[in-house]
Order: C-alpha cells, then sequence, then structure tokens
C-alpha cells in the first residue's frame, strides 16, 4: 500500500483523542513509506493529519472542490493540491489516487465519502478496502446500524464483513494493507 486515503472531519471534534489518533495516524503513515490522500482542507482533523504527514517527510495529496479553494480553507502545503469542480468529482479523484481507505471520526461529509467509497466497491468500480478507525468507541453505533441493515436483509454478510474496523491506527493500516493484498492477488473485496 503506497497511498491511503483518509476521510475525516474539517472540525477537530470535542475529544482530544481524536486528534492524538490523527496524529498517530499520520506518523504510522510515514514510518511505513504510506502516502496521504485527502480532502485537501487546513481546518481540523484534516490539517492536522497533512501537517504531520508532511512533517514526517510524507507526501500529501489534497482533492478539494473550487469553492472551497476560493474561500481559503484549501491547505497550501501540499504535495499536490487537485482542485476539483465539486464533491462528486473529489470522491472519484481520491479514489483514483488512493489505495485504500480509513475512516477518523467525522461528520455527514466522512460518512458520504465512506458511503459511496463502499457503494463504489459494491458496484465494481473499485476493489480497495476500507476501515473505520474507532477512537474512544466513535463508530460502534454505525457498526450496529449495518449489523441491523445486515440482519433485516437490506446487506449481505459478506458486504457487511467488508467494513473493517480498528481500535489503533497501526491496527487498521495492517488490516488495509492485508485487504488491499488480497485484492490485488484476486480476491474480489
Amino acid at each position: 500500500m503506497k497511498r491511503l486515503a483518509v476521510y475525516c472531519g474539517h472540525q477537530a471534534g470535542g475529544n482530544s483523542a481524536y486528534t492524538d489518533a490523527a496524529r498517530e495516524l499520520a506518523r504510522e503513515m510515514t514510518e511505513r513509506g504510506i502516502d496521504l490522500v485527502y480532502g485537501g482542507g487546513k481546518l481540523g482533523l484534516m490539517g492536522i493529519m497533512a501537517d504531520e504527514v508532511l512533517a514526517g517527510g510524507g507526501k500529501v495529496f489534497g482533492v478539494i472542490p473550487q469553492s472551497l479553494v476560493d474561500v481559503e480553507v484549501a491547505h497550501t502545503g501540499c504535495t499536490e493540491l487537485y482542485p476539483v469542480p465539486g464533491m462528486h468529482e473529489r470522491k472519484a479523484k481520491m479514489t483514483e489516487l488512493t489505495d485504500a481507505f480509513v475512516c477518523l471520526p467525522g461528520g455527514i461529509g466522512t460518512l458520504d465519502e465512506l458511503m459511496e467509497a463502499w457503494t463504489w466497491n459494491a458496484l465494481g468500480y473499485h476493489s480497495k478496502p476500507f476501515c473505520l478507525l474507532n477512537i474512544d468507541g466513535f463508530w460502534e453505533g454505525f457498526a450496529s446500524f449495518c449489523d441491523t441493515v445486515t440482519k433485516q436483509g437490506f446487506m449481505s454478510e459478506d458486504r457487511r464483513n467488508q467494513l473493517l474496523m480498528a481500535d489503533t491506527p497501526g491496527e487498521a493500516i495492517d488490516k488495509l494493507d492485508a485487504a488491499a493484498k488480497a485484492a490485488q492477488d484476486g480476491f474480489v473485496w
């Protein structure tokens, strides 16, 4: 795995564990030689991730809608910054640039990005794995909802099992790396 897309909030959130996890994930990535693909912002967890990866000597590929560039929330220190017309193009470009996806805590934008990556995988547009970084149990309610969706017959067990979850950045990268390698070997992710 060479590049990891990180979905996360443009806010830092109300728990310092989230910012700590963003910094730890960035350090883990740079130690393993994994570059960052993310939403291109300079605020919140997004900005923390970018700053930490850059400080660790890694490359940062930001993809941001032009409207956000226009209001000056783009991170101007990215290795490469891709301004795009809107959110659809942002998600498509991030998918093109990455080998896997991880979600830190975030809001509706983070959920939107995760769900589109998962849907595109289900439709066969890509075979890249995704993982929730479950800091202080942040994603447990969402995972439980996905279990309910499966129990009610709206999602198969195999599809539900695609949604990886990890408690630490190192565990998340290990799970994603194993899944990405399996996909390269022909396993339909």
